[in-house]
């Protein structure tokens, strides 16, 4: 009785949140609201990326802790599940220490943020390798190549200033890690849809595995730091109020943020993710020369 009623909410929630996006995009009275709503996501999305920034950039130099790892932690474990799993738990795990590693060194500039807009075409490309469901088309392709090849050649155009040497080397690692871990997750999506509905595993499953995988694999990066992991603990001011405050709220957005954009890989697509994470980066330039 247990496994039966395990197996009717597994397949109640996939079913559901299947259900809603179809009804959502084939309804005629809700199709015109289609776009709106993306805006909306987008901005929420910017909005909650902005402060999240904004609170980085004042607690890593304020109290001087850049340590990478120690800021990226933010039902049953299916084994089978996470051994398909672990491949984009690893690229995602880097990238997050690659990422918050470039926001320690140069918190206001740096080479990621001007090469970010190539994410989506990236993506888009290892979506083809990849050989997924929901493959771009060939005018989308051409369109993001125009709209990333614009945006980089913008920034580009302006002079990039505190550009560490390592940075051209680990700002594309970073890249093609994320665009490869959302790739991922799509995949493992897709091979769960090919299942039948008894032995289905939902996107909730999909991310919670992805989450525990991703904390094992930080943990052990957390081990490996030079410092060793008590010095890291050691450095952190825990007896300041703000020092919580600071790192909680980066914990917090970051895991709303993450969460958005992983659901987004499972539900939609990679593509549409990568799209999501990138808009600001990918925008701003455009929006700066009005």
């Amino acid at each position: 009785m247990k496994y039966d009623f395990m197996r009717n909410s597994r397949w109640w929630r996939r079913s559901s949140c299947a259900s809603a996006m179809k009804n959502l995009c084939s309804s005629h009275t809700l199709k015109p609201l289609v776009p709106v709503l993306v805006l909306v996501v987008v901005v929420i999305y910017g909005l909650a990326q902005n402060l999240r920034n904004f609170v980085a950039n004042i607690f890593i130099p304020q109290y001087h802790y850049p340590y990478a790892v120690a800021l990226c932690f933010a039902q049953q474990y299916s084994r089978s599940l996470g051994e398909r799993l672990l491949v984009p738990a690893i690229c995602n795990s880097i990238h997050a220490v690659l990422g918050m590693w470039g926001k320690a060194i140069n918190p206001y500039a740096g080479l990621t943020p001007v090469i970010l807009p190539l994410l989506p075409l990236l993506t888009a490309g290892l979506s083809f390798v990849l050989k997924l469901a929901s493959l771009p088309s060939i005018h989308i392709s051409l369109l993001l190549s125009i709209l990333s090849g614009s945006s980089i050649a913008i920034s580009a155009f302006k002079g990039l200033s505190g550009v560490v040497p390592l940075e051209y080397m680990y700002a594309p690692l970073a890249l093609i890690l994320h665009s490869l871990s959302l790739n991922w997750l799509a995949k493992v999506s897709d091979t769960e849809r090919q299942h039948s509905p008894d032995d289905q595993a939902s996107i909730f499953d999909i991310y919670y595995t992805q989450l525990v995988n991703q904390s094992w694999v930080l943990g052990l990066l957390w081990l490996l730091h030079p410092d060793s992991p008590w010095q890291v603990l050691k450095e952190g001011s825990w007896h300041s109020l703000l020092f919580h405050g600071y790192l909680l709220a980066i914990l917090l957005l970051g895991m709303v943020l993450n969460f958005t954009v992983s659901i987004l890989a499972l539900c939609v697509s990679p593509l549409s993710a990568a799209l999501l994470y990138s808009a600001r980066q990918l925008l701003q330039p455009f929006i700066l020369l009005l």
